[in-house]
């Protein structure tokens, strides 16, 4: 039956930047859908841990500056200890930073790479191992932008890491296949985050992000579990390489 395949029945998952936002929905959609997760954040993610687990799924928390050397191996062996395996990736963390181009300093550039790239690449390097080594496949799980089908302003570090999430995915996709892995991403729209919470206070960008959107709201992070438990079952099998954009209707104006 149709309805089984979106099943995540004792599925092990790791999704960062799991303690808010868009992070925390994907993590407690996962986990009603089935899952069992490692949370995995900058600050505590206990909350989603306790909702979690009230679900009467597993959740363990990593502490981790994806940052900072030694935090890969330190995520990715913690979950195979405490689960035994791993079938699922959501590389969900990522940082903004925003200053006029011929302003933007040189540790913002890096600062948000470092987050929204490097980590990226060097944990899906990770888990594609695990995975390899497990030999009954994965679902690796980008979380791109609509700056990776756009310029934007005044964020030139973070339009180019997510034009790089957006590629990677597809890079990844390729050579990862064969080894039944599928990689894919979500390019949410604007979302009610923390990190949009500049653009809502501002009154005219807030307008006129509202009046683009055929939708006619900002999205919630709730909007995402839908997507990210669809791409991390067995009834995407077949998806390889696609970013699915999650944005109210932004980009087909």
């Amino acid at each position: 039956m149709i309805l089984e395949q979106f099943r995540l029945d004792d599925k092990i998952a790791i999704v960062t930047g799991a303690n808010r936002g868009i992070g925390q929905a994907m993590a407690i959609g996962l986990a009603e859908a089935g899952a069992d997760v490692t949370l995995v954040s900058r600050n505590p993610a206990d909350a989603t841990q306790q909702t979690i687990e009230k679900l009467g799924r597993k959740a363990i928390v990593i502490c981790a500056d994806l940052a900072s050397p030694g935090s890969i191996e330190t995520i990715v062996n913690s979950t195979i200890k405490k689960f035994g395996r791993v079938d699922i990736l959501v590389n969900n963390a990522g940082i903004i930073r925003r200053a006029p181009f011929t302003e933007f300093s040189e540790k913002d550039w890096d600062d948000v790479i470092n987050v929204n790239q490097r980590s990226l690449f060097l944990l899906s390097q990770a888990v594609a191992k695990e995975f390899i080594k497990q030999s009954d496949g994965g679902k690796i799980i980008n979380i791109a932008s609509m700056l990776s089908f756009q310029g934007g302003v005044f964020v030139p570090s973070y339009t180019a890491s997510k034009s790089a999430v957006m590629g990677l995915t597809r890079l990844m996709a390729n050579e990862l296949a064969p080894h039944n892995i599928n990689v894919n991403a979500i390019a949410p729209g604007y979302i009610a985050t923390d990190n949009t919470a500049p653009l809502r206070q501002d009154a005219a960008r807030n307008k006129a992000i509202l009046e683009r959107i055929p939708a006619g709201r900002w999205g919630q992070p709730e909007d995402l579990k839908g997507i990210v438990v669809f791409l991390a079952c067995a009834a995407s099998s077949y998806m390889h390489g696609y970013t699915v954009a999650v944005d109210g209707g932004w980009l087909a104006r």
